[in-house]
């Protein structure tokens, strides 16, 4: 299958809440893939990386990780820009380990500042990081995600052109956080083909043979994204986004951050799979 879609983090109804539990439980719910949600910090250490990462070798579940929060390469003060880097760093070495190949994170807040002005910060900071990774032989992929408000640096085409200044960067694309920030758009067969299309036409087979999204029902007001829903009780169109997906033959991950994760992940599976 092009796309694997799994849960952001351990299923709900793995009775095990280690991450190992939650791969055998990925396994069993015939799901493809499982993204380690590190939002609080890297707490894990490199013997139990080594173990979670060959109990989903063995089972042939697909890993990513997401990194901390507390990331902000705009930041006013240099040491939380350091700090910032430092949080993407460990989260790629302890990624390398578990065998993941994504580690998804928000890059930016805007503060005052211009879009360029972010962007340009933005770019300096992952070429540094990029470097130090690249120099230990650690090719994971860093994806800044599109964010869900305007205050948070990320729309489509800021995110797209990270990627086209810092090699090994790719988008993490939340059809979500794009449909809430836009306070709607976003959320046709059409739309969604135009994201696929304007991605693909700007970074190639090295997107479209690797993609990473996320995807759930969103709460959406004014000003972005407010919290996560379950697909069937949001107004996001995802039969829609299953088709457009499947339209563009992308490959890769579909994480699914719903409140009922592995409920929706499976929803999404057997949509994608209607439609071929």
């Amino acid at each position: 299958m092009p796309l694997l879609f799994g849960t952001a983090g351990v299923p709900l109804s793995s009775a095990d809440r280690s991450s190992e539990g939650g791969v055998r439980r990925i396994h069993e719910l015939k799901l493809d893939a499982m993204e380690l949600e590190f939002v609080q910090g890297v707490r894990m250490g490199e013997e139990k990386a080594r173990k979670v990462g060959a109990v989903a070798k063995e089972e042939g579940i697909a890993l990513s990780c997401h990194g901390p929060y507390y990331i902000n390469l705009n930041s006013r003060e240099p040491e939380k820009i350091a700090a910032s880097r430092d949080r993407i760093i460990h989260t790629a070495r302890i990624s390398k380990l578990l065998g993941v190949r994504s580690v998804i994170f928000h890059p930016a807040f805007n503060h005052e500042d211009s879009s360029d002005v972010v962007l340009a910060r933005v770019v300096r900071e992952l070429t540094i990081t990029r470097e130090i990774l690249d120099a230990e032989g650690n090719d994971v992929i860093l994806r800044p995600e599109t964010t869900g408000k305007g205050t948070q640096f990320g729309d489509l085409e800021q995110t797209i052109r990270i990627a086209q200044e810092v090699p090994g960067v790719l988008p993490c694309i939340d059809f979500s956080h794009l449909h809430a920030r836009t306070n709607g758009r976003f959320n046709s067969y059409d739309e969604f083909c135009q994201i696929l299309f304007v991605t693909a036409n700007r970074l190639g087979d090295r997107w479209v043979k690797n993609v990473h999204f996320h995807i759930s029902g969103i709460e959406y007001g004014a000003k972005g994204e407010k919290r996560h829903l379950v697909l069937k009780e949001s107004d996001l169109k995802f039969e829609e986004l299953m088709k457009a997906c499947h339209s563009f033959g992308v490959e890769g991950l579909a994480i699914c951050e719903s409140p009922n994760l592995e409920e929706d992940a499976l929803l999404l599976q057997q949509t994608y799979q209607s439609v071929g």
